[in-house]
């Protein structure tokens, strides 16, 4: 893989091409201060001070004997332990106010190719919905994965010249509280065809699913070819879009292949031998979680699934078997019940 490869991977970069299916996105360059803001570890972990007076944490009580170990004796003379001052970046707060109320008052944001998904659990809400440029700023200092994007995007690269790009940007995009997460697909290109197709949520089994697996498939599919094959300049990468109820599917984001990529229900090992470069047509599969046992554990995982032992005897599998056979009582349970009323 090459760093011109992860670049087209930004979201800055692939957007302007797909705006019309995709998502609606607001984005703006990062100064340099406030990356660095992003990256700072060596004190206490500060929000901005916001010129709108807006909170990421609202319900929160201010009391000032909570900075006692932040305070300097005053016979201190020591400058090195004086305290830093909480920083401030009005520029860009107002810049992503405005963005936030032309996106309908909600957002999720991300970076250059991250989100800060495993810090929803710091938020209000959960979630990545985000009204204020404070609830943004807290989401992204919390998260973990957007290093990533801040020191390590080019580590998979063959080519390697540096190890972040040289300009970050904030992508707001608009929120959606309706979406299902059961209607996101990772897609697979190799060589520039569609080689396979996963479930993005592969921590939940979604029997609807089931019913719709087969027209999912052909919309997808019809869509890559009409949109996005001829569009896209890599030959090997890989795709995430979203399908409404009725099959309309957009545009999410784009990921580098391999790398730092999850294959989700795939292994890459499997989709590197699915492809021979000699086969002109290739048959798409499609895998959806088709039962609760093949529920795979989540990005919040300590330990990347793949590296867990999920066949038979082992103790995922034994632990799946057990769910299974808990629903089956609950349900047969319940059938009695109801034959009993």
């Amino acid at each position: 893989m090459k760093e011109e490869e992860v670049n087209r991977c930004q979201i800055q970069e692939w957007y302007p091409k797909f705006k019309s299916l995709s998502i609606k996105t607001l984005i703006h360059e990062l100064p340099q201060s406030f990356v660095d803001y992003l990256l700072d570890d060596s004190g206490p972990f500060l929000l901005p001070i916001s010129v709108t007076n807006e909170d990421a944490l609202p319900n929160r009580i201010h009391n000032p004997h909570e900075d006692d170990d932040y305070q300097v004796a005053e016979d201190s003379s020591d400058e090195s332990d004086q305290p830093s001052p909480a920083p401030s970046f009005p520029d860009l707060e107002l810049a992503v106010k405005a963005s936030i109320e032309a996106l309908g008052g909600g957002v999720f944001p991300k970076l250059n190719w991250s989100a800060p998904k495993d810090a929803s659990w710091i938020s209000t809400t959960g979630t990545l919905r985000c009204t204020s440029f404070s609830e943004i700023a807290l989401l992204l200092r919390s998260s973990d994965s957007l290093v990533h994007d801040l020191c390590h995007a080019y580590d998979s690269c063959a080519d390697k010249t540096s190890s972040r790009p040289a300009s970050f940007v904030l992508a707001l995009r608009k929120w959606y509280g309706s979406l299902r997460p059961e209607m996101e697909f990772r897609c697979f290109v190799r060589k520039r065809n569609l080689i396979a197709i996963s479930q993005r949520e592969v921590t939940t089994f979604y029997p609807a699913l089931l019913e719709r697996k087969t027209a999912i498939k052909a919309s997808i599919e019809d869509f890559f070819a009409e949109n996005v094959r001829e569009r896209f300049e890599s030959e090997n990468y890989s795709f995430d879009v979203y399908v409404g109820g009725d099959e309309r599917v957009r545009v999410v984001d784009f990921n580098p292949w391999c790398a730092f990529t999850l294959p989700l229900m795939f292994t890459w090992e499997e989709l590197e031998q699915s492809f021979e470069e000699e086969e002109e047509e290739v048959e798409v599969e499609m895998r959806i979680v088709e039962s609760r046992r093949e529920v795979r554990p989540g990005l919040k995982t300590a330990v990347p699934y793949d590296y867990l032992d999920t066949s038979a005897g082992s103790g995922w599998d034994q632990f799946l078997r057990n769910a299974d056979q808990e629903l089956r009582r609950q349900s047969s349970t319940m059938s009695s019940s109801e034959a009993g009323a």
